[in-house]
């Protein structure tokens, strides 16, 4: 059968996972909509502001509809932040202090993060500020829950921390359920220990947030769900207003905290970002839901399955192939409205511990939302798909990628 042909074929199978996810961006788009109406969103507030960044109150309004929208008391949404690394870097840095320790119950995280923590030598590192890192990893893609309790009533813990997304590994991503279950766990060991959850690749996705179940602070990119593929950069750390005032006083100076910052011209690109990202993120969630059914069709181990639920925007093929995996991403890299000229080669990239081979040939340098794919070179060569600004663009780079590793 054609590419093209399996891929109509599929699509009509998928009537019923597709309404669920217009049901879905529906719920989330109400929930946009009432957190600008809310705060009167008006054109005066696209206006920016330069230097020291005082008396900016389309920015503040920003930060309210961002805390309205995620359940938080506060939040810190600047351009200042370049990643979703850089965001969790500055919230690790301004909550911990020397000789407090976090405590990740995730496993380790993204490679991104290890020389922020000090799992590899960095004398910037937390590590090098006496700060200690612990790790507890999942069993069977879930909390080690006995494990969880056993090490916190025998230590002194300031942060729990988790990553929601799945990172390059083939351990499932973490539902709000199974946040919900491990927080309560975790406040009724303890109430005062501070919950992180990097929510990156998961806005949206639930109806719920971490927030609303009980984490303390959760963080992200603009680059990736929020920002719609409209935002050209920036970060968000929501949650405790506490908590984010020490946040702000890291990123900014001491003392001054979010009175401070310039927005330039991004405050319009913010607050379009935001606004059209339920119907983003239904659209990645489209393409996902599609390439997990067609290369399932296919033969290929995939995950999450066609009708899993989902808790980010990330499709995992396992190609077990070296060849495929970079044939894949050179597919999708040829679909993308920019550099389709260019055929992606794996290579070393700042943080990671193996050469990666990433397509992601977008308007915003490094964007998760647009339409991506990448994967480290190592068995068992699994490709990390994420994105479609458009479900039509995203189904275009389906076919392309899978007619360049098809092709003879």
């Amino acid at each position: 059968m054609e590419v093209v042909e399996l891929v109509r074929k599929c699509e009509k199978e998928l009537s019923k996972e597709f309404d669920k996810v217009d049901r879905l961006c529906e719920y989330n788009s109400l929930k946009v909509l009432n957190a600008f109406n809310k705060y009167k969103v008006s054109e005066s507030d696209f206006n920016g502001t330069t230097g020291y960044g005082y008396d900016d109150a389309g920015r503040d309004k920003i930060e309210d509809i961002f805390s309205n929208i995620l359940g938080g008391e506060d939040s810190l949404v600047r351009s200042q932040i370049i990643s979703g690394t850089h965001a969790i870097s500055t919230a690790l840095f301004g909550i911990l202090r020397p000789n407090d320790t976090i405590l990740s119950i995730s496993g380790k995280p993204y490679d991104t993060l290890e020389e922020v923590i000090g799992i590899k030598e960095n004398a910037s590192s937390l590590k090098s500020f006496g700060i200690n890192y612990k790790q507890i990893d999942l069993v069977d893609s879930d909390f080690a829950y006995d494990k969880i309790v056993s090490f916190l009533n025998k230590h002194n813990v300031k942060v729990v921390y988790i990553q929601r997304s799945r990172g390059y590994s083939l351990r499932r991503s973490i539902c709000i359920d199974k946040i919900k279950k491990v927080v309560e766990l975790v406040k009724r060991i303890n109430k005062d220990i501070i919950i992180m959850v990097d929510n990156c690749y998961c806005e949206f996705v639930e109806k719920k947030t971490p927030l609303e179940v009980g984490a303390d602070i959760i963080i992200g990119s603009l680059i990736k769900n929020l920002g719609g593929g409209i935002a050209p950069n920036g970060g968000y750390i929501c949650g405790k207003k506490k908590l984010i005032h020490l946040c702000s006083e890291r990123l900014n100076v001491a003392g001054e905290a979010k009175l401070v910052g310039p927005s330039m011209n991004m405050n319009k690109l913010f607050l379009q970002g935001i606004y059209m990202a339920p119907s983003v993120v239904a659209s990645a969630l489209k393409t996902a839901i599609l390439t997990s059914k067609v290369l399932s069709e296919l033969g290929y181990n995939v995950s999450p399955k066609y009708n899993e639920k989902r808790v980010d925007i990330v499709e995992s093929i396992i190609f077990k192939d070296k060849d495929k995996l970079i044939k894949y991403c050179q597919g999708i890299q040829s679909a993308s409205a920019i550099d389709s000229n260019v055929a992606p080669i794996p290579y070393a990239m700042p943080g990671y511990s193996d050469s990666i081979i990433m397509s992601s040939g977008s308007f915003i340098q490094g964007s998760s939302i647009e339409i991506s794919c990448d994967g480290p070179i190592k068995e068992p060569y699994v490709a990390y798909q994420q994105g479609g600004l458009t479900y039509h663009y995203g189904k275009i780079a389906l076919i392309k990628a899978l007619n360049n590793i098809l092709k003879k």
